[in-house]
């Protein structure tokens, strides 16, 4: 289920002329029967909704005066949001003349044209205070009070999340709750511009179009409706044929002084934000950790919160991300629980580089089932993320049908090759994104897991950042796309690089101009060791063929770095010791500083055997030792 809860209006959504329905409160019933919550968000004071409304009793919360006021019908407690009206803006409205208004604990509230003589009052006065309009009704709040910041103190309450939540409204003041919803819905008596705003418009008006929204709530989920909204997708990338044709359009438009009027846009591709099982394969240094951490960004962009597994200790504390657990420490599942029922960052990433790497698959089995009783209470963590999945639910793992959920529901897993996984949880997968030269090979081994035909695929190469896409609901991949990357560059694999061990086709060979020397350095401590050891002129003949920026830059990953490399390489002034100490300074500051005072300053002998064997990438088996680029 994703949607756990209905904000609704009052005045002209839930109620006609003040006065709720029989048949509306009957629908209110059915949502409540269904596990659902529903929350009042009104412009009305909550004196005046105590009175009229008979039946606060069927809501959670109520939020009053537009943001205001948060009542608790079950217990009486009144929680004021916002702080009351100024003495002196009251005062000067009545020295005005302005006979008919009201004050109430957080607002002052008059009609249509009143707001006149508020906004002179504010003007003169050098209030900070703003005007909100509900049809012919004027209300004046304190900045920053909006249904939306009601609702989210409401949700905080209830430990929900706004994209569980279904907004529905009617006014003018509606627009700030619908946008804080995961999904909105205008009655059919709603203004225009609401319904241009809004993902749903009922066909009925007022409380009667409540209740069909109630029942279509009900009885799918507003599965249909919501997967095709624009706040209920996720971008993936752009369709390489179109990108293509932009680039010639582009060509042409430079050869000729006449040609086409405009490029052609690469369409966007999406994916459904709820009930995608994305799986994302390919070999190292295809672009998968950059796809993936776009992927991650956008989707705390759209307030997902994210649950990482991460077998590598990737992820680091900032300002997205919190972890638990590190080299010394093992992670425990009632703490990340506990993060992710109030979650301080959108994403919690669970560090597994303590735990034992046959013991990964059953820690993750309990984690599993902690999580999904949290998500049929919650709704969240909204994805759950697997990196170096197959540590996670390697091929042939016995206890893989018992423990993996029957319904996964949203997740991405990402790793090699869909042969290294179980056929479990190969079985959940909807969405296929294959990089890399394996990728027809990729698609072919999940088509035989899951028992589907093997379709046939077109010779294809791919370059770094694209991918095959198969949405596995179609009989053959839809074709090549190029992933959207983020739109900041992020170091997933800081701790992997410096200290870890990269495979040997990654890592970086002190060879000297003979050929005499095979030095390998599988890590940024190791290559500023060794690099400190080798004579100037090998030093030199690296530095010379630009080695250092294009290892930096294609298998470190950091263009940052590997555009500072290149400068102290290019720079004819320096000698090899000062371009050593440059290169070497350059490193450690973005590197063997430690981010987390956690985190060791080298890893353990301990680790270095796992990190040995996770340096196989997951298959079982050691590559050949590879050269330099270029």
């Amino acid at each position: 289920m994703r949607f756990f809860a209905l904000a609704t209006d009052y005045d002209n959504t839930l109620a006609s002329d003040g006065r709720v329905a029989d048949a509306t409160w009957d629908a209110l019933e059915r949502l409540r029967a269904s596990g659902r919550q529903a929350i009042l968000v009104s412009g009305r004071e909550m004196d005046d909704l105590l009175e009229i409304c008979p039946r606060l009793d069927l809501f959670s919360r109520v939020v009053a005066e537009n943001g205001g006021v948060l009542y608790t019908p079950s217990t009486g407690m009144r929680r004021l949001l916002a702080p009351p009206p100024p003495p002196a803006f009251v005062d000067e409205l009545r020295r005005r003349g302005l006979a008919h208004f009201s004050v109430s604990e957080t607002l002052v509230a008059t009609m249509k044209p009143a707001e006149q003589i508020a906004l002179a009052v504010i003007r003169d006065l050098g209030l900070g205070l703003q005007i909100i309009f509900n049809g012919e009704a004027v209300m004046i709040v304190s900045p920053g009070i909006s249904k939306a910041s009601g609702l989210r103190e409401a949700l905080d309450e209830l430990t929900l999340s706004p994209f569980n939540v279904v907004g529905v409204g009617d006014a003018e003041n509606d627009h700030a709750l619908l946008d804080a919803c995961g999904f909105s819905v205008a009655v059919a008596n709603a203004l225009p511009a609401l319904k241009e705003h809004a993902d749903m418009v009922t066909s009925k008006a007022a409380g009667a179009g409540v209740a069909e929204l109630v029942d279509a709530l009900v009885k799918d989920d507003l599965h249909e409706r919501a997967r095709t909204a624009q706040r209920s997708r996720v971008l993936i990338g752009h369709a390489r044929e179109a990108v293509e044709a932009t680039r010639a359009t582009e060509n042409t438009k430079a050869a000729r002084a006449t040609g086409p009027t405009g490029a052609t846009q690469a369409p966007d591709i999406y994916c459904a934000a709820h009930g995608s099982v994305v799986l994302l394969a390919g070999e190292s240094g295809c672009g998968k950790s950059t796809a993936c951490a776009g992927l991650l960004e956008r989707l705390a962009g759209m307030h997902q919160l994210l649950c990482i597994i991460d077998p590598e200790g990737d992820y680091q504390n900032d300002d997205e991300t919190i972890v638990v657990g590190d080299a010394h420490t093992a992670p425990l599942i009632e703490e990340i629980v506990q993060l992710l029922l109030r979650p301080p960052r959108p994403a919690v990433a669970v560090n597994l580089l303590r735990v034992p790497l046959a013991e990964r698959p059953a820690f993750c089995a309990s984690l599993l089932l902690e999580v999904q009783q949290l998500r049929m209470r919650t709704g969240r963590p909204h994805w759950l993320v697997f990196d170096e999945a197959h540590h996670l639910f390697p091929a042939g793992w016995a206890g893989a049908s018992q423990t993996i959920p029957q319904t996964l529901e949203t997740a991405l897993a990402i790793t090699v090759s869909p042969q290294q996984l179980d056929g479990a949880f190969l079985r959940q997968v909807n969405l296929l994104l294959a990089m890399g030269p394996s990728a027809g090979k990729a698609v072919q081994e999940l088509a035989k897991a899951t028992d589907r035909a093997v379709p046939q695929l077109d010779e294809t190469e791919l370059e770094t950042g694209q991918a095959l896409l198969w949405r596995l609901d179609s009989p053959a991949p839809e074709g090549v796309i190029r992933l959207e990357p983020g739109s900041k560059h992020r170091l997933r694999h800081r701790r992997k690089y410096a200290e870890g061990l990269l495979i040997p086709e990654r890592s970086f060979y002190f060879r000297g101009p003979e050929q005499a020397l095979n030095l390998r350095a599988h890590n940024l401590v190791l290559f500023v060791e060794i690099a400190e050891g080798v004579d100037a002129r090998t030093w030199q003949y690296h530095r010379e063929r630009g080695d250092y920026s294009r290892w930096f830059d294609k298998e470190i990953g950091d263009p940052d770095l590997a555009a500072q490399a290149r400068q102290i390489e290019q720079d004819a002034s320096l000698d090899a010791a000062e371009s050593l100490a440059r290169i070497k300074a350059a490193v450690q500051e973005r590197y063997t500083q430690p981010e987390n005072p956690s985190m060791p300053a080298v890893l353990t002998a301990k680790n270095v055997d796992a990190a040995a064997e996770q340096a196989t990438d997951g298959g079982g088996q050691s590559r050949s030792k590879g050269e330099n680029a270029g």
